[in-house]
């Protein structure tokens, strides 16, 4: 990626909050469209845990990868302190790999 591209993508995130916050008293959204937003970003969200944990280089992953964002997804959901989410996460992923699971 070069600099320039960088700088435009650095640039515009910025805007883009930037104008975020000057619109936030000057615009009213209704509250039906402030939920599909919410859900939209969630969408989202899930999207790309799917994506990084099911596939690699365009193929499968294996079922160690997607078991252990499993094991952090219902340990965060338990409010488990985030640290413990990630050993937990790696724990089980390498432990299923040692076991030879792919």
């Amino acid at each position: 990626m070069t600099w320039a591209a960088v700088l435009t993508l650095g640039v515009g995130t910025y805007l883009l909050r930037l104008v975020g916050i000057v619109l936030r008293d000057r615009m009213s959204v209704p509250e039906r469209v402030e939920r599909y937003l919410d859900l939209g970003a969630t969408a989202l969200l899930v999207a790309v845990v799917a994506t990084a944990a099911l596939t690699e280089g365009g193929g499968f992953a294996g079922w160690a990868r997607p078991a252990g964002v499993l094991v952090g997804a219902v340990a965060a959901w338990r409010r488990v302190p985030f640290v413990l989410v990630v050993v937990l996460a790696a724990a089980t992923t390498a432990g299923l790999r040692m076991f030879g699971v792919p």
